[in-house]
């Protein structure tokens, strides 16, 4: 360096005010120094000899401190770039103090990069199984000394491991969501068409009952105009023969008042032409009791004489089916009364929703609708020609989607017939010995004895009984096989005791 002149401009950008005595140059330690922008300080020779020797467009503005660190970092730098070079690594930031510092975020490739701990500066090469996160070897030794650890690979395939059993837990549950929303949206349509086609049956039985009440309105108001008709004729035909009488009575009353004003020997004369006359028979006034309209045999108690007379009309069945418990090979009438099987279902049973009430195809049967839980019951079903039927009670709880041997342990009372068999569905599947073939099977229920009796309802003959302590509620229980002839629930006659 060359000796500096005696007068130096001081440096532009320093500060102009010396600072009072305690800071010494670190260059030549003498005092007077002046505060420079990037806070260092020098005495102003060696400001001005820096200057000559870096020139002014060096960082630090002629700071030989400043110019030293920058001249490290940059030594620094070209040694880590040799050391690793052709190796990926995370782009790098310059913190405030002018070094590269990792930036912490993970890299998009798969190299051997790993997160610096924030805390100690280290790469996090373990992770902590129990607090789930990466650790350095110090977080280890001060705060997960007692923890399991691995290496990040490990946990990658650990995490991985649970995270592939958690997504195809909810792949499963959205699979099950779906059914049921599918399920939801047949149910709403089947719903919409079950209130349909039940409309048109209710107004079809209302027209039925209107049809019957116009007719018997008809026929009431045809029953009173007769009567007014035959007592109004008898009427008039009385009240004419009545003006007869009294125009022949007022002539013969004339006759004899004229006479008697005659002369005494004319009056003589005449008298007994006169006196036949007078002889004339009035007839007394005809009875004209009950001549008048009977009202009280059309009005009175006319809604219970229509009523008892529509008992002809009205059928009254004690079960009726219920057509949600039908499975989809069964199809049951408007009526309610009568069910028949078909083989060919498959259109029919795609139509239909899967509610739980519903019976599988396997077991080609359907429940009543009345539930008993008490009192005594009975009903008579018309098996007529059917080859292949199922008869009984049933648990309200009895399985509805798998099949099984119809037996009293799960929850079916019932007989049965099967190839021209007859049998009672017990666990020994008991044959039963007939010397009919029944025309119709009579079913009664006594729940609170616990008995459910099936006969001939010809003539009452016993063809099986099962006893069993009911606790719950039982429903009517029908299964048929066979495709030609239907079931049919009898109807009963309705009889009316008045008090």
């Amino acid at each position: 360096m060359s000796t500096p002149p005696e007068e130096t401009p001081s440096q532009p950008g320093a500060e102009e005010a010396q600072e009072e005595g305690g800071h010494q140059c670190p260059g030549c330690q003498g005092p007077d120094t002046l505060l420079l922008p990037c806070g260092h300080r020098l005495c102003q020779n060696c400001l001005t000899l820096s200057q000559e020797e870096l020139g002014p467009e060096q960082p630090g503005s002629g700071c030989t401190e400043c110019y030293g660190r920058e001249l490290l970092n940059t030594v620094l730098k070209g040694l880590l770039d040799s050391l690793f070079d052709g190796q990926s690594r995370r782009p790098r930031a310059l913190g405030p103090n002018g070094l590269e510092e990792e930036e912490k975020k993970v890299g998009e490739g798969e190299g051997e990069d790993r997160e610096v701990c924030p805390e100690h500066g280290e790469r996090m090469l373990l992770f902590c199984t129990e607090d789930e996160e990466l650790v350095c070897e110090e977080c280890v030794s001060e705060e997960h000394e007692d923890h399991v650890t691995c290496s990040p690979e490990e946990a990658v395939e650990d995490c991985k491991r649970e995270l592939r059993s958690t997504l195809r837990s909810f792949k499963d549950k959205l699979r099950g969501l779906n059914d049921v929303k599918e399920t939801c949206d047949n149910t709403t349509e089947h719903i919409k068409k079950q209130s349909q086609h039940a409309e048109r049956l209710v107004k079809a039985e209302f027209e039925k009952l209107h049809q019957f009440l116009r007719e018997e309105e008809a026929s009431v108001m045809s029953s009173l105009k007769d009567e007014e008709d035959q007592k109004s004729r008898k009427t008039k035909d009385t009240a004419d023969k009545l003006s007869g009488d009294i125009a022949s009575l007022m002539d013969t009353i004339s006759a004899i008042e004229e006479a008697m004003d005659t002369d005494d020997m004319l009056f003589l004369k005449n008298y007994k032409k006169i006196s036949e006359r007078a002889q004339y028979t009035v007839s007394d006034p005809p009875d004209m009791t009950e001549s008048l309209i009977d009202v009280a045999s059309h009005v009175g108690c006319l809604r219970y004489k229509v009523w008892d007379k529509m008992q002809s009309v009205a059928q009254y069945c004690p079960v009726t089916f219920d057509p949600n418990t039908a499975d989809g090979c069964m199809t049951v009438s408007d009526d309610l009364l009568t069910v028949r099987y078909t083989e060919d279902y498959q259109e029919q049973e795609q139509q239909l929703p899967d509610n739980p009430e519903r019976f599988s195809s396997d077991y080609r049967c359907v429940l009543g609708s009345e539930g008993i839980c008490s009192g005594c019951h009975l009903w008579d079903v018309d098996v007529s020609d059917c080859s292949e039927w199922t008869l009984g009670v049933a648990n309200d709880s009895v399985q509805r989607k798998e099949w099984f041997p119809a037996s009293p342990e799960r929850g079916l009372w019932t007989i049965s017939l099967c190839a021209g068999q007859y049998r009672a569905c017990t666990t020994a599947n008991t044959p039963l010995t007939l010397k009919k073939k029944p025309q119709k099977v009579r079913v009664q229920v006594d729940y609170e004895r616990g008995r459910v009796t099936f006969s001939d309802h010809s003539d009452n003959t016993l063809l099986y009984r099962f006893k069993h302590k009911f606790t719950e509620m039982v429903l009517p229980f029908f299964s048929i096989g066979c495709n030609r002839y239907p079931l049919r629930i009898c109807t009963g006659k309705v009889t009316v005791i008045t008090d």
